[in-house]
């Protein structure tokens, strides 16, 4: 075995950007040489593909499998809609989820450590490999993986993806698929933090109480009015915010006289049984990341400069 460190491994990844195994590897075959592994991965392209990690990548895909009582959920990123696109990166991410389902790992970092789907090579391997055959950055931003009943929604071509928990006994009933549908699509249409008003944290309601405490005592409508009267109203209008932020407090898309949590009860009732809602997880595909924005003057500057 060839002498060199952790430090080193951890040293190469570091300039390079490759994977920690690819990088061992390397400084096996060079024999522990720095400059001749970092040659050595050049040679083999990872080391290319490692300069593009500097790019943003917000585009790309959230996408859904269920394989018996399991679902996952994935979002990959990719820097350009045209590469989204492409049989070469959708057939990455749905490896990734199958690689999901069948691993469990607990986090990005060790779905990076298992082995890819139907290959000996690790999904940091192969995520270096597709990066230089496409030619964009790739980046596995999340995932999740949910047990037991559940309905799924993907928007579009991978815009959003919804997954939503149900305990019941109606999951064999002909008419729950299509209840369970309309309830994901009411979670896919509005983007709702939270799932009722007992799942709001103590800390975001003591804020938005303040909030209205402020707003009320700019109000001079309000000014002399006795505190219990104040309390009431503050109450009044964190229903508001109940409808806005919390799924089941919503209307009902598809009938606006009822909230979710109404047609839920109404439609465990006409099936005869329990259905509870009990959880839901929503990925917005680039949620978050800043955008690059491209200066196209400075672009045609550039190019007419010769520069």
């Amino acid at each position: 075995m060839p002498a060199f460190t952790a430090k080193d491994v951890a040293e190469l990844r570091k300039q390079t950007g490759c994977g920690m195994m690819d990088c061992k590897n390397a400084l096996v075959a060079a024999d522990g040489d720095f400059d001749a592994a970092i040659k050595v991965l050049r040679e083999k392209g990872m080391a290319a593909s490692a300069k593009k990690q500097s790019r943003i990548a917000a585009e790309g895909l959230v996408s859904i499998l269920t394989e018996g009582e399991l679902t996952a959920m994935i979002e990959v990123n990719i820097e350009s809609d045209f590469a989204a696109k492409t049989d070469a990166f959708r057939e990455f991410v749905a490896g990734l989820l199958r690689t999901v389902l069948a691993a469990s790992p607990a986090d990005v970092e060790a779905l990076k450590a298992c082995a890819y789907d139907g290959t000996s090579d690790t999904v940091e391997q192969v995520l270096q490999e597709k990066t230089y055959k496409i030619g964009e950055k790739i980046s596995i931003r999340r995932f999740v993986v949910v047990r037991g009943t559940v309905s799924t929604y993907v928007h579009g071509t991978g815009v959003t993806g919804v997954v939503i928990s149900f305990d019941t006994d109606l999951a064999a009933h002909p008419a729950f698929a299509e209840f369970a549908k309309n309830i994901a699509l009411q979670a896919a249409a509005y983007n709702t933090p939270y799932l009722s008003r007992e799942t709001v944290p103590a800390s975001v309601l003591e804020e938005e109480k303040n909030i209205l405490k402020v707003q009320m005592s700019q109000d001079p409508k309000m000014a002399g009015k006795p505190e219990k009267v104040l309390e009431g109203i503050i109450n009044g209008k964190l229903g508001k915010f109940y409808e806005n932020n919390c799924l089941l407090e919503m209307p009902y898309v598809k009938d606006d006289s009822l909230t979710v949590a109404k047609y839920v009860q109404q439609s465990a009732k006409e099936m005869g049984g329990r259905i509870a809602v009990t959880g839901f997880v929503r990925y917005d595909k680039g949620e978050g990341i800043e955008k690059r924005e491209d200066d196209l003057a400075a672009e045609v500057a550039k190019m007419v400069g010769g520069k």
